[in-house]
């Protein structure tokens, strides 16, 4: 959620920032109209309750008439008590529903506009030219015996798959390369649970506007998460960190599962879109005073990830309009990909500043011992999805495939994927 202080002391800022992501900027003024009623009630239910605890003290002295009329008096303000309980309850209820669905303020430097309108910050590396025809991902794949498509949709449906042989083992050297990074980096390596319950998905910003793209299991009101980022924010809900010897990074390497609603007929080739995947995700709580600088921290250890695949990117600063609810903003790092001639998604960090932790309740000590609200921060490290960007640039002619250098180490030290005879 986000912080009430900005909502009353800055609500031009809170609308500049839903003008821009495209959403109603009416609900400031409803939102803080419900602020004023939830509080007044609070002031209400306060001053009746306080009367009340004096009324009782009175009762215990008095004697005769005047103890029958305090009683009398007694009971009409018990009723009203639990009339303006029932106030306080009802306002707070509409307040906190209101609150709840206002996605985080975004920062300042954020582009505007929607999904084509965002910032490119720079590019690294420049599309290889090729002297053939390149094969798209898929076709390397399946010569490889690394990618069985048409299996995966016979047991499991459109955009499943298999990874198969050395389609497995590629995987589990690219994964284990990012888990490698992190921990040399200072995380702590997690499996986290892929089942979280309702107040956890909640808490993550993910049951509002992209509700529709989670796997819900009503039966045991479970969730399936599409990122560890789920689990790691509810790692410490409810708690109060120490802080003081720095930000808690946390990487968490899991199965992620989307829906991918809205996306008919959108990469339904290969394994680019599709609805369970493994990642290894970045995640760190830190003082609100920390988070760009973390930020900053987390995109320059994508790079790193990137630079060993040895792949042509740009970073893009994603625009309001696209942003998810949580984040205050995110930079994508985006790879070349030969076939399409386009750049593809392969990681995405963001900022969440204090709006998932409010909702989870994840706290620290400043340095005069008060609780504050603390920061989170998100950042991928590797992906299957890594496998189309890996595969398709560093093709060769004969349909094999280089392995980059950095992840020969992590593959037996294999350079190269031949065609299955």
């Amino acid at each position: 959620m986000i912080d009430l202080r900005t909502l009353r002391e800055e609500p031009d800022v809170v609308r500049a920032s839903l003008r821009a992501r495209g959403e109603d900027v009416g609900v400031v003024d409803r939102l803080l109209s419900l602020d004023a009623a939830r509080r007044s009630a609070i002031a209400t239910a306060d001053r009746l309750r306080a009367e009340q605890k004096q009324l009782g003290k009175r009762i215990g002295r008095a004697s005769g008439e005047e103890r029958e009329s305090l009683l009398t008096r007694g009971k009409e303000l018990a009723a009203e008590v639990k009339t303006a309980e029932a106030e306080q309850n009802r306002a707070g209820d509409e307040f906190e529903q209101l609150h709840r669905v206002v996605p985080n303020v975004i920062h300042p430097d954020v582009p505007a506009g929607g999904e084509d309108d965002f910032a490119v910050l720079k590019h690294v590396g420049t599309p290889r030219e090729f002297d053939f025809t390149p094969r798209d991902h898929l076709e390397l794949g399946e010569a490889l015996g690394a990618v069985d498509m048409e299996r995966g949709a016979k047991v499991s449906g459109a955009r499943f798959y298999f990874l198969t042989g050395i389609g497995a083992q590629l995987q589990l050297a690219l994964l284990n390369m990012a888990a490698a990074q992190a921990t040399a980096k200072g995380f702590q390596l997690m499996v986290p649970p892929v089942l979280v319950r309702p107040e956890v998905m909640a808490g993550t910003g993910f049951l509002g506007a992209h509700s529709s793209e989670v796997y819900h299991l009503p039966d045991d009101d479970l969730y399936l998460v599409g990122t560890s980022e789920v689990p790691l924010a509810g790692y410490h809900s409810d708690e109060i960190l120490d802080l003081s010897r720095g930000p808690r990074r946390y990487a968490g390497w899991s199965s992620c599962f989307r829906r991918e609603a809205g996306s008919y007929g959108k990469d339904t080739r290969g394994i680019i879109r599709v609805h369970q995947f493994d990642k290894v995700e970045m995640f760190v709580f830190c003082r609100p005073e920390d988070a760009e600088a973390e930020h900053a921290n987390l995109l320059a250890w994508e790079e790193e990830m990137l630079a060993k695949i040895e792949v042509p990117y740009r970073v893009i600063d994603t625009a309001a309009g696209d942003l998810g609810t949580s984040a205050a903003r995110k930079y994508d790092c985006e790879a070349w990909v030969p076939t399409q001639q386009a750049y593809r998604e392969l990681t995405s960090t963001s900022n969440c500043t204090t709006f998932q932790a409010r909702r989870l309740a994840v706290r620290y000590r400043d340095d005069d011992g008060k609780p504050q609200v603390t920061a989170t921060l998100n950042g991928t490290l590797a992906t299957t999805r890594w496998l189309v960007a890996i595969l398709e640039n560093h093709q060769l002619a004969d349909g094999s495939v280089r392995v980059p250098e950095a992840l020969r180490p992590f593959l037996g030290g294999l350079s190269v994927l031949s065609p299955s005879a």
